[in-house]
C-alpha cells in the first residue's frame, strides 16, 4: 500500500491515525485505528473504509 495515502487516510468513525497490519501469513491487511480500535479490511490494495465492514476490537 502507498505510504503517502497513509499519511492522510484516517478513520471515518473518529478520525484517528490508522495503522497497516498484516495478518497471519501476510494474508489478510487491515488498516487498525489507533484511538478507537475498528479494522478495517484492505481488498487488491484498496482500502474499504466503511464502518460496516470493520471488524470491531
Amino acid at each position: 500500500m502507498d505510504p503517502a495515502l497513509l499519511e492522510i487516510i484516517v478513520c471515518p468513525d473518529c478520525r484517528g491515525e490508522l495503522a497497516l497490519v498484516e495478518g497471519a501469513g501476510g494474508s489478510e491487511t487491515e488498516l487498525v485505528c489507533q484511538s478507537c480500535g475498528l479494522a478495517y479490511p484492505v481488498r487488491d490494495d484498496i482500502p474499504v473504509l466503511l464502518v460496516d465492514e470493520a471488524r470491531r476490537p
